[in-house]
């Protein structure tokens, strides 16, 4: 019972991890690139409108940035439940 448990918990946490990224991925190019542009234009990043940058190359890194964190937090996760890789 208690490997079953272990099981969910891990699951659980690892759910948890995806929604979290998917969450910052949908803010970051959706919200940011398309529905907030107007007012992110408003502010300028290195010479360029803050929306438009988002839309052509901020997004992009940010999904660089996530997919690190996420395989990073994953081997930690990994060895927390004592399921990693050797």
């Amino acid at each position: 019972m208690s490997d079953r448990r272990n099981n969910q918990a891990y699951w659980k946490a690892n759910l948890k991890l995806v929604a979290g990224c998917l969450s910052v991925w949908f803010v970051v190019s959706y919200l940011f690139g398309i529905i907030l542009v107007d007012q992110l234009n408003t502010i300028s990043l290195g010479g360029y409108k803050l929306g438009f940058w988002f839309a052509q190359q901020g997004s992009i890194y940010v999904f660089v940035m996530l997919i690190f964190f996420y395989a990073h937090r994953m081997n930690k996760l990994d060895r927390k439940f004592d399921v990693h890789e050797d």
